[in-house]
């Protein structure tokens, strides 16, 4: 029972991890309508900028990995996205995996093909004891500080003009347009705040995992699978799913391995049977 607790605790901060990698993915294309399949570049690249940042500033340097990545992602949607809206998703799909792959490249140009180690901070180098559950003090302060950062995002969306703008945009970006909204504006802020919260998943999973080109495709799969079992648009549904597949997955690696992976799409198979939109999910009239 102590190990079930452990790893089901595990699996929440990697769960948390996935929660903010899937939700910038559902808002570009909850808005947009676009296919992001370099989401996982940007989450990549936020691990790197992390690790270069912390070697050549320190630690309280790498809070502005994820602005760079996010200013990164504003230049790509100004550059790139924005010609591919009202196209075919297959265009969109094919563009971003190009693009993926020349992030990854870039990378391996930049930093090499091996992996960085990104130690934590000194002071959340120890461990913690919960009654039973046996955790990291950086796990703890991960799992904190993606708490902190998903209430500050759910605030922002529901609280803010600009975060009215967003969700009135995504439901039906016309009428925005029709009151006067600088939609391309809020198009490209939406992008840049997408990369950007991938990004801060790769700094805070730098410590956790490898820094390593890998990362990229380790995070987009599962990101696509919490979206498909939250649900489309819905920030509830990603934070469910996020949470379900982080726990199954590692209560998987425990006491098989070898099925990690597939745990997760399982989970998403037998979700999608049930409810084909997903947990949370509701209709989209853009979409149908």
């Amino acid at each position: 029972m102590e190990i079930i607790l452990s790893q089901a605790a595990n699996g929440l901060v990697l769960g948390f991890i996935y929660v903010l990698i899937a939700v910038g993915l559902s808002i570009t294309f909850g808005m947009l309508g676009i296919v992001n399949f370099a989401h996982g570049a940007f989450f990549a690249l936020g691990a790197y900028f992390a690790y270069e940042l912390k070697m050549r500033f320190g630690w309280p340097a790498v809070v502005f990995a994820p602005l760079l990545v996010a200013a990164i992602g504003i230049v790509v949607e100004i550059v790139v996205i924005r010609r591919l809206y009202g196209k075919d998703p297959l265009v969109s799909l094919v563009i971003t995996f190009a693009l993926a792959l020349l992030i990854e490249a870039i990378i391996r140009f930049v930093w090499g093909a091996d992996g960085k180690p990104l130690a934590p901070p000194e002071f959340l180098s120890g461990f913690v004891e919960l009654g039973p559950i046996f955790m990291t003090q950086y796990r703890v302060a991960v799992l904190g500080f993606t708490i902190l950062a998903l209430v500050a995002l759910w605030a922002f969306m529901n609280f803010t003009p600009y975060g009215r703008i967003l969700k009135a945009g995504s439901r039906d970006p016309e009428m925005v347009d029709m009151l006067g909204i600088n939609l391309p504006h809020v198009l490209t802020g939406v992008f840049g705040l997408g990369c950007g919260l991938a990004a801060l998943a790769g700094v805070l999973a730098g410590p956790l995992w490898t820094v390593s080109p890998s990362m990229a495709a380790n995070a987009i799969m599962p990101a696509f699978v919490i979206v498909a079992i939250g649900g489309l648009g819905s920030f509830a549904g990603a934070l469910v799913a996020g949470l379900a597949v982080g726990v199954v997955m590692s209560l998987t690696i425990q006491f098989w391995p070898q099925a990690s992976t597939a745990s997760m799409y399982a989970l998403m198979l037998l979700v999608l049977l049930l409810r084909p939109r997903g947990l949370l999910g509701t209709r989209w009239e853009r979409f149908e």
